[in-house]
């Protein structure tokens, strides 16, 4: 027997009661269970995109090359030879606070899915991680199983993980991040969409079994944390990356066939999301049977096997004709497999089980009719000034590289990555630890070049400035390697979005990523929001991670960052900076977060890029690092400490604050032909700085201070390692 729906059962679904009354309405009666449950997940923020909506549309989201933009799967990316690149990113940042390992593996499975159901075949892997600070009791237990989940769902699937981030910072602490992005290729004749066509057409499932794992996922996911709450843990799916292969082997074999009309995974809110949205998408109902749904437990009612969020599983609308071809191929592949409904010309959602209509919807209008929010937002509050004490230079200019290189945030990140498989493809031509990675297509020359950037200190002090700074550095990543930047994916974690204050931080970052995306022909092709990112009224620094990719012609012509030989000239493109507020410097060596962060200009950095780019492909170019956190104090430290291979340099003063600061629009390059890079330089209109010659084992100004290769090296490694080697908390 059904409950009776109460308003305490209505809270619990995350409805407020005017959507519940709006729901009524709607449908004209009171709603059963099953229909409840349905409504829950179509109208949560995770899937409706209510409070975001009107912001995200303000976005660029087309342009020369852009073959589909956001509304499907992932955004798809013409990259020449018949060929696009297809790709997104996605949060799993609620599952993997509670369970690490199976949180970060299966947002990997989901954002694999995204990009395979499209047609693609899966070729790289990227992540973009938060967590508390690193004194903090659950810090390394959270970072340990995260790269676990991350690593073991990989590997195993067979995808290189090439590149990413990770960060730490005391609003993390109760409420980690993990975004997951995944590149894939497909031909152009050949992307497969979700919209459902044909009437009378049977709807397939494909996949795992369903379990009770994940129910109410997607509506944990619109929701914050309570600290002492530990009632979340069965809306945590359980992944296996054994079956996503196959399953990923299975889809892209079928759709070979001709026999696949149209096709959605089972992410979040699982079969309710993907058949609404096939139906709703091709102006067609959806009758679901649920007794030929494959289950793996017992007794399961509408209600669970509807918002079940088991992983591995699909649904497509297939064509009649190819049926017996398709079971085939199901069966190679060890999938369960069943018709479990067909398309109509009646608008309506229905389910039925045991003999039973357990729900009657109409479709179009569970998304149609979703609430929309204009959610009243202020300027968050300017941080507190620099003062004289900020801008006093250190004591000891070696020791602070070395501090600085060597801090939380500032250190190699090797000791994640090396927990992923980076080269099992055979095509990386360049993984984990450089500006951007660098995937070949099949045996090139043609080649991709991939990013995640983000630097949340900025968006929290300046959101307009953070949004353009983050779409800004993943531009200049993919430059700094040669590569043409063709598009960008977003995953927009921020905290409540009933808190003005936390919709202020959104609106701004949307308005600076617009900005940043039209003025460097960037556009936004695919993305995700994650709201609610907090516990107990602690929101998570506004953290708008920018996915960029970008185009290699021949992957002979990259560059990496280290310094490729003695006897090379040394320039800073964009000159010296002057803005140490918000810099890692003052973080690391003041524990403060003072003044606005660097400000953007979007000309500068185009005008910028565009000659950089130019001086690699020319050859003009050795070697390349954008400057960024850190500073040309870092930057130069990586390039040294990559290589073993010193700098003697010309940096005038005040040498810390020119060391320090973070100043955009700025690149490190190498040389042996300065003429002619200067030449360049000046027709562009490109501001350039002589900062001296390679040579040595040390990192010298003369009078002023040397520190050696190999101490940067120690330093810039050591941390992470050391860390991790402690007693997991």
């Amino acid at each position: 027997m059904e409950p009776e729906i109460t308003p305490e059962l209505v809270r619990s679904h995350g409805l407020t009661s005017d959507e519940y009354d709006r729901f009524c309405e709607l449908i004209g009666r009171t709603p059963t269970l099953t229909e409840l449950g349905i409504v829950s997940a179509m109208w949560n923020e995770h899937c409706s995109y209510k409070s975001s909506r009107p912001h995200l549309k303000t976005l660029p989201t087309t342009g020369e090359r852009v073959i589909h933009g956001p509304g499907e799967n992932a955004g798809v990316v013409d990259i020449g030879d018949g060929l696009a690149v297809v790709f997104k990113m996605e949060s799993h940042n609620h599952p993997s606070y509670i369970e690490p390992y199976q949180g970060a593996g299966t947002g990997v499975g989901g954002i694999l899915r995204d990009v395979f159901t499209m047609g693609a075949r899966p070729i790289a892997i990227l992540n973009a991680l938060r967590f508390g600070k690193p004194d903090h009791p659950k810090t390394r237990h959270l970072l340990a199983g995260t790269v676990a989940g991350i690593g073991g769902y990989g590997n195993a699937f067979g995808v290189p993980t090439v590149g990413g981030e990770v960060e730490f910072d005391a609003s993390y602490d109760g409420n980690c991040l993990v975004n997951a992005m995944a590149v894939g290729i497909a031909r152009q004749d050949a992307i497969f969409l979700s919209e459902a066509k044909g009437v009378g057409r049977p709807i397939v499932y494909l996949g795992s079994k369903t379990g009770r794992d994940g129910i109410h996922g997607a509506t944990m996911a619109s929701a914050t944390f309570e600290s002492d709450d530990e009632s979340e843990r069965s809306t945590v799916q359980v992944g296996d990356p054994f079956a996503g292969k196959r399953l990923l082997e299975a889809c892209l074999e079928l759709m070979q066939t001709g026999a696949v009309i149209a096709i959605q995974d089972m992410g979040a809110a699982g079969l309710t999301s993907s058949a609404v949205e096939m139906g709703a998408k091709g102006n067609l109902g959806i009758h679901l049977n649920l007794d030929h749904v494959p289950c793996r437990e017992e007794g399961m009612s509408a209600y669970e096997m509807m918002l079940s969020e088991s992983q591995e599983r699909m649904l497509m609308v297939l064509d009649p004709d190819h049926w017996e071809e398709a079971q085939a191929i199901f069966r190679k592949w060890t999938l369960d497999s069943a018709i479990v409904g067909e398309t109509t010309d009646d608008l309506r959602f229905k389910i039925s089980h045991n003999g039973r209509v357990e729900a009657d919807l109409p479709i179009k209008e569970l998304g149609d009719e979703a609430p929309v929010y204009h959610r009243p937002h202020s300027a968050p509050p300017a941080p507190p000034p620099l003062t004289n004490a900020d801008s006093e230079p250190p004591e000891d200019i070696a020791a602070t590289i070395l501090k600085v290189v060597g801090s939380p945030n500032g250190s190699s990140r090797r000791w994640v990555w090396e927990q992923y498989d980076h080269v099992i493809s055979g095509n990386i031509a360049a993984g984990p630890g450089g500006d951007a990675a660098v995937v070949r297509i099949g045996s090139g020359p043609l080649a991709l070049a991939m990013t995640v950037d983000v630097s949340p200190r900025y968006c929290f002090a300046d959101p307009v400035e953070g949004g353009k700074q983050a779409v800004a550095e993943a531009w200049r990543n993919l430059t700094a390697v040669g590569a043409e930047p063709l598009a960008i994916t977003d995953n927009l974690n921020f905290g409540s979005a009933m808190r003005p204050e936390i919709m202020g931080q959104f609106v701004g970052c949307i308005e600076g990523i617009g900005a940043a995306a039209r003025a460097l022909a960037f556009p936004v092709v695919s993305g995700n929001v994650s709201l609610y990112n907090e516990t107990d009224g602690q929101a998570i620094l506004p953290t708008p991670a920018i996915g960029g990719v970008g185009r290699l012609a021949d992957i002979d012509q990259r560059v990496g960052l280290a310094f490729p030989a003695a006897g090379e000239r040394i320039f800073l493109v964009g000159g010296h900076g002057e803005h140490i507020a918000q810099s890692l410097y003052l973080d690391v060596t003041k524990a403060r977060r003072p003044g606005p962060p660097p400000p953007v200009d979007l000309e500068r950095e185009k005008r910028h890029g565009d000659f950089v780019r130019a001086a690699i492909l020319a050859g003009t170019v050795t070697a390349c690092h954008d400057v960024s956190s850190g500073g040309l104090a870092m930057a130069l430290s990586e390039m040294a400490a990559a290589s073993g291979i010193g700098a003697l340099l010309e940096i005038p003063d005040p040498l810390h604050i020119l060391l320090f600061a973070e100043d955009q629009a700025r690149y490190v390059v190498t040389t042996r032909e300065p003429d002619a890079l200067i030449a360049m330089a000046v027709d562009a209109g490109a501001g350039i700085a002589p900062l001296g010659v390679t040579g040595g084992e040390e990192l010298t100004v003369p009078g002023r201070f040397s520190v050696s290769c190999r101490q940067l090296k120690e330093a810039h490694e050591g941390w992470m390692p050391t860390y991790m080697a402690r007693q997991i908390a």
